[in-house]
């Protein structure tokens, strides 16, 4: 039975992989090295395994992009592209192996049948679940399900001596490709998108409205850390900026002919002024627009130069469930400029190539940046300058700002301390805190992080093992206090306000304000 799982699994495999470019020689010489160890091998062999990492290897030997993705890890790596999940509706957080919930998604079941922030989850489906250590994929695969099956959970809610049972029935939860959405001063707005989804234009257009009936006159995009998505969907949002008949994006590859995607008349913002914000993280989708926009002197790009990751790729379904991302084309920008960057000197090198543009300077000085003539290319109306070699670099640069960042504020970050902190924060003050501050802007104005809010991380820390560097802790600690700020923001309100106070930390953005507010300043930039 194993050796015709074996065989189905190979076989269902070869159409992808012996397409033109594998001979058969090299067909038959896979085929009977697979064959000599089904028969022969001294052994029983677990051939899913073997199958998955060969398949890896061969990947791997193409490019960065092109992956193999398990038949368990296809629902999640789709998830947050079709935006949507199938669920529950809550936020939560385990702490010190209680299941603590942060929010309910609004109008979602949890919500509809009475969960509160603050309640801790007992049992789900009579399944013990708070003090037993479990992971969060772990609760994950607890509470998501079809969508109209029910699961029940078991709720401590401060004050009732008696655990509440709520019986939720699962629905589609959404994912919003949208993180914040708000007005600077009278006539700027501003919108950050996080990834570009199948929901990602319609979100943009209901901002978008919301800030029109607000005054806005300009607009700066935020595709700073957005690691890219679907390609329909930059082709979409890029068309909101432009007039008909201009390219926004052209697709080429071997086995792939040539295919164009050029804008409509139906954008909605095509005349007004337009900044985006990009730094090393944007990729993909956030390239293919930022390039667009660029390209056609359509908006001023402000950041640092972006990832560069210009590959498209196809998704074949196999038979097992799993799936093949396979690279089938590049990207070009209008003017014919290639996103992608290079990976001629392997896997390794390319995954290094953050740290490397860090420690060349790159990110910090604009004067570190050098390309050849040979990249030199000229935007489509007012012949501007701008470079090819793999992302797109901002017409405006603002270095990486590093004089608040320390080894202390990294390692109580990335060791979870600061989260830890503020949801016991919050947990413990939520109902004072919501009735001193009834409204975001009473918080944003008046909420200061105080001492022993300050004092419980320091004690965090040490029971973290964390030593407490004083002169390191004086330097980041303006950056601590605005971070446990947008934390409990975030718990209080949506990630929306979060956003809100981060963004006073955001360089990239308040240059993109000062360019939008200074008369002529715009217009200098684009001449």
């Amino acid at each position: 039975m194993k050796k015709i799982i074996f065989s189905l699994l190979f076989f269902a495999l070869t159409p992808v992989l012996f397409a033109q470019g594998f001979s058969a020689l090299q067909q038959r010489k896979l085929t009977n090295a697979l064959t000599a160890i089904s028969n022969l091998y001294v052994d029983s062999i677990n051939d899913k395994k073997l199958v998955e990492n060969a398949l890896e290897g061969v990947l791997k030997e193409l490019d960065p992009h092109s992956v193999y993705i398990s038949k368990e890890e296809v629902d999640r790596v789709n998830e947050p592209l079709e935006g949507s999940f199938e669920g529950v509706g809550i936020q939560f957080q385990l702490m010190e192996d209680t299941l603590l919930v942060i929010q309910t998604v609004s109008g979602c079941p949890a919500e509809k049948v009475g969960v509160l922030p603050g309640d801790r989850i007992i049992y789900i489906n009579d399944e013990l679940v708070a003090g037993v250590k479990m992971q969060n994929s772990d609760i994950f695969k607890r509470l998501r399900g079809t969508k109209g099956t029910e699961v029940t959970v078991k709720i401590r809610r401060a004050g009732i001596k008696e655990l509440m049972e709520f019986r939720i029935i699962r629905d589609k939860i959404p994912l919003y490709s949208v993180d914040a959405t708000y007005m600077i001063g009278k006539d700027i707005g501003y919108i950050k998108i996080n990834n570009f989804g199948s929901s990602t234009v319609q979100e943009f257009e209901k901002a978008f409205a919301t800030l029109q009936k607000k005054g806005m006159k300009h607009l700066i995009l935020s595709l700073q850390g957005n690691g890219g998505g679907y390609l329909n969907a930059a082709i979409q949002l890029a068309d909101e900026f432009l007039s008909s008949n201009k390219l926004i994006v052209y697709t080429q590859g071997l086995n792939s002919p040539k295919s164009v995607a050029e804008s409509t008349s139906t954008g909605i913002f095509e005349t007004g002024k337009v900044i985006v914000l990009v730094d090393e993280y944007s990729a993909s989708a956030s390239e293919i627009v930022s390039g667009a926009l660029q390209d056609w002197d359509r908006a001023i790009i402000v950041g640092r130069r972006t990832f560069g990751k210009g590959l498209v790729q196809r998704q074949f379904p196999l038979i097992d469930g799993s799936m093949l991302r396979l690279t089938v084309a590049r990207y070009y920008t209008p003017t014919g400029r290639c996103i992608q960057k290079s990976y001629k000197n392997g896997y390794e090198k390319y995954e290094m190539d953050l740290a490397d543009r860090y420690k060349k300077g790159e990110l910090l000085h604009a004067d570190s940046i050098h390309f050849p003539d040979s990249l030199r290319y000229q935007t489509l109306n007012l012949k501007r300058t701008v470079y090819g070699g793999g992302g797109i670099m901002p017409d405006i640069f603002v270095p990486l700002d590093t004089t608040r960042f320390t080894d202390f504020h990294r390692k109580i970050v990335a060791r979870g301390v600061v989260n830890k902190v503020c949801v016991q924060y919050i947990d413990k003050n939520r109902a004072k805190l919501k009735e001193k501050y009834s409204s975001f802007d009473k918080f944003k104005k008046e909420y200061e992080v105080d001492d022993a809010f300050l004092n419980q991380l320091t004690g965090e820390a040490e029971k973290a093992k964390i030593k407490v560097d004083s002169a390191q802790y004086a330097i980041s600690k303006p950056l601590i206090k605005l971070q446990l700020k947008a934390l409990v923001a975030r718990d209080l309100w949506e990630m929306n306000e979060y956003y809100q106070i981060m963004d006073a930390d955001n360089e990239s953005l308040q240059k993109a304000v000062e360019i939008l507010k200074t008369p002529g300043a715009y217009e200098e930039i684009l001449k």
